[in-house]
C-alpha cells in the first residue's frame, strides 16, 4: 500500500494552516512520501527541479563547497520546512545541496499546483516571503558569530541542533545524535577544537547526557552571548 496523507494533516503544518481543505487536497494531486535515511541527498546544486517538497520529521543540512572543497553549512531545516522552493520561483537551477543529517519523512509535491496556489492566496504568499526573510536572517547572524570564540560558536550550533529537532523550536530539546565531524562542520571549527569545547562544556554542566545524545541544560550561556532573540 503506497503511503499517502491527508489535506487535514498538511493543514497541521504551520506553513498550510487556516488554508482550506479543498485548496489542499489540490495541492496534494500526485503527492508522494518518502522515508530517508542520514546522509542521503535530497537535492545536487545546479540540478533542475520542478517539485516541492516538505520535511515533516528530521534535519537536514543546506550546504555549498568553498573553493579549497571545504563544505559549509549555510543553514539547517527542520521539521515544517520546505525545501527547492526557490526553484519553483525563479526557474533557476538549485542554488546548494540538501543532505539529511538524520533519518527524516519527506513530503513531495507537483510545482504547478502549488505555484497556482501561491497566485491565489496572499496569506500563502506573505507566509513564503516571512520563510525567505527568516531564512535569511538566519544565514546573516551564522555569518555574524564566525568570528567569535569556539565555546559561543559550539553554543550556537547545539543550539540550532536543538531548536531544528523540536516541533517547539525549543533549544533545549535533546540534540540528535551526530558525528563530531558534523557538528564541527557547522560551527565552522576544527574537529580537534570541537572536541575540546565540548568537554569544556560538560565538565561545567552547560551540556548534559540525554539518552544517547546531549542536550543544553541552561539557556543562560546563550543568552549572555546574545544567542537567542
Amino acid at each position: 500500500m503506497v503511503a499517502q496523507i491527508s489535506a487535514a494533516e498538511l493543514q497541521s503544518i504551520p506553513f498550510f494552516k487556516d488554508l482550506d481543505l479543498s485548496l489542499l487536497e489540490s495541492l496534494l494531486e500526485r503527492h508522494r512520501l518518502a522515508d530517508l535515511s542520514a546522509a542521503e541527498t535530497l537535492i545536487m546544486q545546479s540540478d533542475w527541479g520542478e517539485n516541492l517538497m516538505v520535511l515533516l520529521s528530521g534535519i537536514a543540512k543546506v550546504r555549498l563547497f568553498s573553493a579549497d572543497g571545504d563544505e559549509v553549512v549555510l543553514s539547517l531545516l527542520g521539521a515544517g520546512d520546505l525545501i527547492g522552493e526557490l526553484s519553483l520561483l525563479d526557474g533557476d537551477s538549485r542554488s546548494a545541496d540538501v543532505v539529511t543529517l538524520t533519518p527524516v519523512r519527506l513530503l513531495k509535491l507537483q510545482g504547478g499546483p502549488f505555484l497556482r496556489l501561491l497566485q491565489q492566496q496572499p496569506l500563502l504568499a506573505l507566509r513564503l516571503a516571512r520563510l525567505e526573510a527568516g531564512r535569511l536572517r538566519d544565514i546573516n547572524r551564522r555569518f555574524a558569530i564566525q568570528k567569535s570564540d569556539a565555546t559561543t560558536r559550539v553554543l550556537d550550533a547545539l543550539a540550532y541542533l536543538a531548536v531544528k529537532g523540536s516541533l517547539e523550536r525549543d533549544p533545549l530539546h535533546p540534540i540528535p545524535v551526530l558525528a563530531q565531524g558534523e557538528i564541527a562542520i557547522l560551527a565552522g571549527l576544527a574537529r580537534e577544537t570541537l572536541s575540546r569545547t565540548l568537554s569544556k562544556l560538560r565538565s561545567r554542566a552547560i551540556v548534559i547526557e540525554a539518552g544517547e545524545g546531549w542536550r543544553l541544560a541552561t539557556l543562560q550561556p546563550l543568552q549572555r552571548r546574545g544567542l537567542l532573540p
